[in-house]
């Protein structure tokens, strides 16, 4: 899990070797900054950052190898033809509620990076984690959706 920093640096990975680091392909992306560890779990809590804030790497990265992003809000055009390029799906998380997600995390991993404080690159274990589907392997945005459905 990362954010826009950690994005920069895998950016720069993947142009000095030409393939992400630290074993990202086939990985999903979590926009969150978690707190400490708390009561007895992996992470304090653990919330999902607005994800557009990463939609300048995004395409690269899923064209890389990442097949799935996590956090809130809609994403751009160009995320959506990404995923329906290469397969992956953009899953939205609810903000307000990362006391709640915390519980749904069995283990936290520092990967790298750990100098981005929590912006560090983390391996995350995530069980039941409540997360909806926004945008599909075909394109589909179901953020776009409602917005061309609330339009007169």
């Amino acid at each position: 899990m990362y954010k826009r920093q950690g994005h920069e640096r895998a950016l720069a990975a993947l142009d000095a070797d030409g393939a992400l680091p630290f074993g990202l392909d086939g990985a999903t992306l979590f926009y969150a900054g978690p707190t400490p560890a708390a009561a007895g779990r992996p992470l304090g809590s653990v919330g999902p950052t607005t994800a557009s804030r990463m939609d300048f790497a995004t395409p690269r990265l899923m064209g890389a190898g990442i097949v799935a992003t996590i956090g809130k809000g809609k994403r751009s055009a160009a995320v959506a033809e990404a995923c329906q390029a290469t397969g992956g799906v953009y899953l939205c998380a609810i903000g307000g509620i990362a006391a709640l997600l915390a519980t749904h995390v069995t283990a936290s991993e520092l990967v790298a990076w750990e100098d981005l404080g929590t912006e560090a690159l983390r391996r995350l274990e995530l069980d039941d984690f409540p997360v909806f589907v926004a945008v599909d392997v075909t394109g589909a945005d179901l953020y776009r959706q409602v917005e061309a459905d609330a339009r007169p």
